[in-house]
């Protein structure tokens, strides 16, 4: 049985592809995406309606970042606070306080039309005084990761790839679709 990657971002395809041991596929559809703090609601809602629009097993993946001052938020609603107030804003709402913790969390969300699943992947940090780096994408300015010095955007695409919550997730879905013999 083969499922679709519901995403355009190709770097998200080829880790995906790279961490399952097989070419993944992917197609690009318009979902309605609710605002959610968390991921896994966001994700099971989008599978469902990705699986409605193609009827066919889909996975899709949506992350958050979780900042322990702001009691979680923003989570995953992370991509609005950057367009608003940018990661330096981001930075700016918890710089003079003393709990600087955060967490990132990926999950996958794989529905096949009866059942859903979701696959979820954490990594514990803490949020930087100040955006650093040039590498990544959007919060990676701003996430320190427990046991480094440097933000995700400071590390090379391999040593981040080599403890992403994504490729957590992803080894957790792989494990799922070894033992149902899906893919």
């Amino acid at each position: 049985m083969d499922f679709l990657f519901i995403t355009s971002n190709e770097n998200k395809i080829k880790e995906a592809s790279l961490i399952i041991g097989k070419e993944v596929k992917s197609i690009n559809i318009d979902l309605n995406e609710i605002q959610a703090i968390e991921a896994k609601d966001i994700v099971e809602k989008k599978a469902r309606e990705a699986y409605d629009k193609i009827k066919k097993p889909v996975i899709v993946e949506d992350t958050g970042l979780h900042i322990k001052e702001l009691n979680g938020f923003p989570g995953a609603l992370v991509k609005w606070m950057l367009k608003s107030i940018k990661d330096d804003g981001i930075c700016n709402l918890i710089r003079n306080k003393e709990n600087k913790e955060a967490y990132a969390e990926t999950c996958i969300g794989y529905f096949d039309g009866s059942n859903f699943s979701v696959f979820s992947g954490r990594i514990d940090g803490f949020i930087s005084d100040k955006p650093r780096g040039n590498n990544g994408f959007g919060w990676d300015t701003i996430f320190i990761p427990n046991g480094f010095s440097k933000t995700f955007a400071e590390m090379s695409d391999e040593e981040k790839n080599n403890i992403s919550m994504r490729k957590m997730a992803f080894i957790k879905f792989k494990e799922f679709i070894d033992n149902k013999d899906i893919y």
